[in-house]
């Protein structure tokens, strides 16, 4: 078959150079398409299931909200095993299924198991699945903020400590924001109703979250002296605030010739209408919400905050749709974010503080140059080698036709353009079949040539090169088996070493395949075309000269092969030794540009004290040279796509462009040690120094953000601590080791609350009436809504903070 294969292409040959040509532009378009990333995406194919329910403890939410969850979800076909994460009104149930599990069949069973698992959930928790993104989804963050103006316009020093604790500022709304939590919640309403509708719109973003800031609600905070004084309860209240925010529709009432639309609208539509709301009479005169509770614009609780510069803000984030191309997805939200600016409030500014684009650019600049350099270096090699300029440019030409080719086959196979992936393409072994097949061709050429005297006719030269192709089917057809086996265990790898490895062995083996294909086909054609006329095949000079040095060296090893043959072993040997002396790592560690601070603190620590802690962080930070910008999310943001406690934060540390650095030529760890100076007098810190990417690669790994991980099981949580510090304790001995820190099992303080049974029978009540008015009280309780135009905030019933 490969001979009849041979035949055509030497007697089409004009047919397949355009066919050749005709791929190439298909493999051009197809090149231009390729997802492209700073390395492999290692995220296993995982549906995550997040439920809040305020009012819930951790038990609680472990008992009532975790495990009828992953219940429900078992026996789902595909999936391998699930996880949870439970804290205090926050549950994360994560679903791992196999990597052949399509991911939207994967979220739509998991829809249908939810479906059945709601009635088993307590009221007001409805769980809600994640966006369809990866590990690696957060590809461009950006903060939201005031500039650094008043509310009168007068202009302010950038970056002052302070300036945003103005006395007052004015929204376009003529609403006055008088405090940091109504400035805060303020950025949050336009990060959430300007920003995020817009960028959700973006092909191939998967949401859009935000992290910092207070929702904007309505709060209705009762005074409990008052209620007592009227007679009127929580209960009351509440049902009060939902009877009076009520919209019906009473379909049509004729009038002559028209009909009138019916329309009873009783919606509450500001803070007065909430005030004025009456919830009963006493004697004939009616109680009103303003008399028993302060009404005002607030923020909800929250589980999460956000710093920039050493202040609070609020931080968005952009996910990216799972097998999208994250440089033209990030290119294409960082332009949408320029728009998204003109239609901003006066002194409201979004400020790109992190962009994946800039480091996949870098990344593939530099695969682009060294893949660049191998190809010029095999060009010149084959000049050199093959001293015929014809022949040199038809085995060149198989580099970037086999380039266009593997675009082609990546992909259909969803290989994504990265560091592993391109690094591994070896074009010495791309153009081996080519250079054999050119070689032999003009080996025949002058051999047949010299034979008749004259130069080679037409029918004579298609002869040659049949033949020439013919002898070097096997030694090619060898050759590139054997390597293809090489790399063919690499395809057996599962999880993430699967993930990791198999992008590269598929793009190494479709490459090796694309220049199989064109030595049998392109090159032999393009032989028959282009070699023409009088062919003189002889030793180039640099052959002759590495002739004269080889020869003598080949003689006396043949004539002491003992010698030789020993001094082998013995390398051999020395060599094994050494390799058992080298480190090891799961993949080389890419330069990400920038630095991930990794936090924690006593679990005990509220989160606005670790909001003020992050902020002297930054501060601090700031202060190093190198360092451009810094930014954090403390706590939970609101996706969820990393559940963090509120001990815990990341702090992203943007380092101005190494020419900008005091010394540019600087090793990273130096500024590492910089930062950790800077950071060394702030106590109550737990640091560790990654890269972002870094980070996740290791949570994605093995579950936490460390290099290495030691996982302690059993069922006593008391026991698992003491073990774990133990076992960090032994860790910290051994060389290298740095950051060594047992998680926090305990230590997070608790309110309890302890009914009184007999007291409550006394009272005529349930039980359940007293948790109701504890969770109302404290977690809030929703009741109704307000919109403003497009806009929608709830009006929330609970407790002052002071209480």
């Amino acid at each position: 078959m490969i001979e009849r294969v041979l035949a055509f292409s030497v007697r089409a040959r004009l047919l397949v150079i355009f066919l050749t040509v005709a791929v190439a532009a298909i493999g051009l378009w197809n090149l231009a398409r390729l997802p492209i990333d700073a390395v492999p995406d290692i995220t296993n194919k995982q549906v995550t299931v997040t439920t809040a329910a305020p009012s819930l403890s951790p038990i609680d939410i472990e008992s009532r909200v975790s495990v009828p969850i992953e219940t429900a979800l078992a026996g789902i076909p595909g999936l391998e095993t699930t996880r949870s994460l439970s804290r205090n009104g926050f549950s994360q149930v994560t679903a791992v299924f196999a990597d052949s599990v399509a991911i939207n069949l994967a979220r739509q069973q998991v829809t249908e198991r939810l479906a059945q698992a709601r009635s088993a959930l307590p009221p007001g928790a409805d769980p809600v699945m994640g966006p369809i993104t990866t590990g690696l989804g957060e590809i461009v963050f950006w903060v939201v903020d005031f500039s650094h103006r008043d509310g009168r316009g007068a202009s302010l020093t950038p970056g002052r400590p302070g300036w945003q604790s103005l006395d007052v500022y004015l929204t376009p709304e003529g609403e006055r924001l008088t405090d940091a939590a109504s400035r805060a919640a303020y950025l949050r309403t336009v990060q959430d109703w300007i920003v995020r509708p817009q960028l959700r719109t973006v092909a191939g973003v998967a949401g859009v979250d935000s992290a910092g800031g207070f929702e904007k609600q309505f709060v209705v905070e009762p005074i409990p002296n008052a209620l007592a004084a009227y007679g009127v309860s929580l209960s009351d209240l509440i049902t009060a605030l939902e009877r009076a925010n009520l919209s019906v529709g009473g379909d049509f009432v004729p009038r002559g010739a028209e009909a009138l639309v019916v329309r009873a609208d009783a919606r509450l539509k500001r803070l007065d209408d909430v005030r004025t709301t009456a919830i009963s009479t006493r004697n004939g005169v009616p109680v009103m919400v303003a008399d028993v509770a302060t009404v005002r614009s607030g923020g909800g609780l929250r589980a999460g905050a956000a710093t920039s510069r050493g202040h609070e803000a609020v931080v968005g984030t952009a996910l990216m749709l799972t097998g999208a191309n994250s440089r033209i997805v990030a290119q294409a939200v960082t332009g949408r974010l320029a728009e998204v600016v003109k239609s901003l409030p006066p002194d409201v500014t979004v400020e790109v503080v992190y962009d994946r684009s800039k480091l996949v650019d870098a990344t593939i600049t530099t695969v682009t140059m060294n893949l660049a350099e191998g190809a010029a270096l095999v060009i010149v090699v084959l000049f050199l080698m093959l001293g015929n300029v014809r022949a040199a440019l038809i085995a060149a030409l198989v580099i970037p036709f086999a380039m266009l080719m593997t675009a082609i086959g990546m992909r259909a196979t969803g290989v994504s353009a990265n560091l592993m992936s391109l690094g591994a393409l070896d074009f010495g072994l791309i153009v081996d079949g080519a250079v054999i097949i050119v070689e032999n061709s003009l080996r025949r050429f002058a051999y047949r040539q010299d034979a008749i005297g004259r130069a080679l006719t037409l029918p004579e030269r298609l002869e040659e090169t049949v033949g020439a192709a013919r002898e070097m089917i096997k030694p090619s057809v060898y050759g590139q088996a054997i390597i293809l086996l090489v790399y063919a265990p690499l395809l057996t790898f599962e999880g993430v070493e699967g993930r990791t490895f198999s992008p590269m062995a598929i793009t190494v083996m479709l490459a090796l395949a694309a220049a199989f294909v064109l030595s049998l086909t392109f090159v032999p054609a393009a032989i028959a075309l282009a070699v023409r006329g009088p062919v003189d095949e002889r030793e180039v000079g640099f052959v002759r000269a590495t002739r004269r040095i080889y020869a003598p060296a080949l003689a006396g090893a043949l004539a002491r092969p003992w010698a030789v043959v020993g001094t082998g072993v013995a390398l051999f040997g020395a060599a094994l030794l050494t390799f058992t002396t080298l480190g090891s790592e799961f993949t080389p560690r890419l330069d990400e540009g920038d630095v991930l601070l990794e936090i924690l603190r006593v679990p005990s620590v509220s989160l606005s004290q670790a909001v003020v802690m992050q902020r002297q962080m930054e501060t601090a930070v700031a202060k190093v040279p190198e360092v451009s910008n810094a930014f954090s999310r403390v706590g939970t943001a609101e996706a969820a796509t990393d559940p963090m406690p509120i001990y815990g934060a990341d702090g992203f540390v943007i380092l101005k462009p190494r020419a900008q650095w005091p010394e540019p030529d600087a090793p990273r760890e130096e500024v590492n040690e910089k930062i950790e100076h800077a950071l060394s007098p702030l106590l109550g810190n737990s640091v560790e120094i990654s890269q972002p990417i870094q980070m996740r690669f290791n949570e994605l790994i093995a579950g936490v953000r460390s290099d290495v991980a030691v996982k302690i099981y059993g069922d006593d949580l008391g026991a698992l601590g003491t073990t774990a510090r133990r076992l960090a304790d032994v860790l910290r001995s051994v060389p290298g080791a740095s950051g060594v820190r047992a998680d926090q099992t305990a230590g997070v303080p608790t309110l309890d609350v302890v009914f009184d049974r007999n007291a409550i029978a006394r009272y005529g009540l349930g039980v359940q009436d007293v948790t109701d008015v504890v969770a109302t009280a404290l977690a809030g309780r929703e009741a109704g809504s307000i919109n403003e135009g497009d806009r929608s905030f709830p009006v929330v019933v609970r407790l002052p903070d002071s209480l």
